[in-house]
């Protein structure tokens, strides 16, 4: 059995059906959205562990493509294109745009749940050699054995570090992750550089022995921030 939470997004009921059963019954938390404008709406207020998207959507050929943009310039979540087209110019074209796999359709289910499980191993915010665990399903951070409260936008900072150990991300990631830009006001973002140092402060305040001389969420000037492994 899995933890996670998972995005369907696919407009055959019949697939979609499918692949939410499936996924369910490995233990996953999965929703489904058929649309684009669905999908849209559910990522607005929920961020999954990973998200399945078929490329062909009701409103156009290229809603899938949109929907993927739209989902990159937001977040890092892990995609899987799952898609009737399979032309090496598209999977090509998927992995480019941000996809992080590409499976083509007719597809065995066996190989969508290996590659689900696979990439959510390599991506899932669980590293047991700092004990610390985040449970993304309860919100829920145990750091060395205690419970640590966080605040939503700490808890995101924190699930974005963990999602790749060792990486450095930038200002600007952190600054999409945290304060995706609204369409509403033409994408633009009120927060600045000054409120990602804010909050990785205030972090370092819950788990760091000694904020002023943090050992887990490192700087690395002149580019950003990585959790240190």
């Amino acid at each position: 059995m899995h933890a996670g939470s998972i995005l369907v997004c696919e407009d055959d009921v019949r697939i979609s059906e499918l692949l939410v059963e499936a996924l369910q019954k490995d233990g996953y938390q999965v929703r489904a959205a058929g649309t684009m404008r669905e999908a849209i709406y559910l990522l607005k207020s929920w961020v999954p562990d990973l998200i399945l998207l078929d490329i062909i959507l009701p409103e156009s050929n290229d809603a899938g493509w949109d929907l993927l943009r739209w989902i990159r310039d937001r977040s890092l979540v892990p995609i899987i294109l799952v898609s009737a087209l399979s032309r090496a110019a598209d999977r090509v074209r998927g992995l480019r745009a941000g996809a992080d796999d590409f499976i083509s359709k007719p597809f065995q289910l066996d190989e969508v749940l290996a590659r689900v499980e696979a990439i959510l191993r390599r991506t899932q915010p669980r590293i047991s050699e700092l004990r610390l665990d985040v449970d993304d399903l309860r919100k829920q951070v145990i750091y060395k054995d205690k419970k640590v409260k966080l605040s939503p936008k700490e808890y995101r900072l924190l699930k974005l570090l963990v999602s790749s150990p060792g990486r450095v991300f930038t200002h600007q990631e952190i600054l999409t992750e945290l304060w995706p830009p609204d369409p509403e006001t033409g994408g633009k973002t009120y927060a600045n550089a000054q409120d990602v140092q804010k909050y990785v402060y205030l972090l370092r305040k819950k788990l760091e022995a000694d904020p002023q001389d943090p050992t887990l969420v490192v700087t690395v000037r002149g580019f950003g921030y990585r959790l240190d492994v």
